[in-house]
């Protein structure tokens, strides 16, 4: 969808570009709705299996579904952030299907100036927020922005501090956490990128490989919350955390070995910005020198 709106802003064709994406966000959504229905027979003690893909980059939409109708949640409230223009996010399903109210933060106005002129803005009760995120503004920027402190749904993914942001927050108690991890990071060690408040991910490092922290880190500070890891999106890069208190026969418990999945995909970068397809070992080694916080 994002390619179709770039030639369309290239031809100037704005009303054929909104027509082409309402059209494509129908069938989407619709096949979205088929998906749900026939994982709701489905019978299994995976979470993962419950994947499907609508407006996620991956697999998200359908986990997400599945814990929403199998977890107790007290406000269906979600806050993310990291969601670009909002077109692919973890939480536009769960919007248009359930019908949840929310906050979206991106850190740039071309992309809140763009989600407040999609008709999603005007259907749906979402605030969007112009904000670079750090561990020192994530509190206020909840403070005055969301009224209740035990919501549905927390998303993390800005491909650096997620760690340290999380580790930060103190003002919201969500019922549900998803959260982007680095598996190049493996699934031994407690790993995360340094603090940086002004951290970006294609400037830390060309191959764009060089960003977040491994499940191990992401699990001990869960732990420390009060949350417990339920599963990973086979893509291997989000981990999904629900708060103990709330784990029942349908959403339990898994261990780092049991949940942790490995990059499926390949966004190494040379540098001149091209792809350049390197295996994980590949990946590995080239970050390897680069240097890493034992939390």
């Amino acid at each position: 969808m994002n390619i179709i709106r770039k030639i369309c802003e290239l031809l100037n064709f704005k009303i054929l570009q909104d027509k082409i994406i309402s059209e494509i966000e129908k069938i989407k959504f619709q096949n979205g709705l088929s998906l749900l229905e026939n994982f709701q027979g489905k019978q299994s003690s995976k979470i993962i299996d419950y994947e499907f893909q609508v407006f996620s980059q991956w697999g998200e939409d359908g986990i997400i579904s599945y814990l929403v109708n199998n977890v107790d949640i007290e406000n269906n409230f979600f806050i993310e952030f990291g969601v670009e223009n909002y077109l692919e996010s973890n939480t536009r399903f769960l919007l248009k299907k359930f019908n949840w109210s929310g906050l979206i933060i991106d850190s740039s106005q071309k992309n809140i100036d763009y989600i407040k002129k999609d008709k999603i803005y005007w259907q749906h009760n979402i605030n969007a927020l112009c904000e670079f995120v750090s561990r020192e503004n994530i509190n206020k920027i909840f403070l005055e922005n969301v009224s209740q402190k035990n919501i549905g749904l927390l998303s993390i993914d800005i491909d650096g501090n997620d760690y340290w942001v999380w580790k930060a927050i103190t003002t919201i108690d969500p019922s549900i956490v998803v959260i982007e991890y680095n598996s190049i990071l493996g699934n031994s060690k407690n790993y995360t990128v340094p603090y940086s408040k002004n951290f970006e991910r294609n400037k830390a490092h060309y191959s764009n490989l060089y960003y977040g922290a491994s499940l191990p880190a992401l699990v001990k500070l869960g732990k420390e919350k009060g949350y417990a890891l339920v599963t990973c999106n086979s893509a291997g890069n989000n981990a999904f955390f629900v708060k103990k208190n709330l784990l029942n026969d349908k959403v339990k418990e898994l261990s780092i070995k049991e949940a942790f999945q490995e990059r499926k995909f390949r966004e190494s970068r040379g540098k001149n910005n091209k792809l350049t397809f390197l295996n994980s070992t590949e990946e590995k080694e080239l970050i390897s020198h680069l240097p890493l916080e034992e939390v």
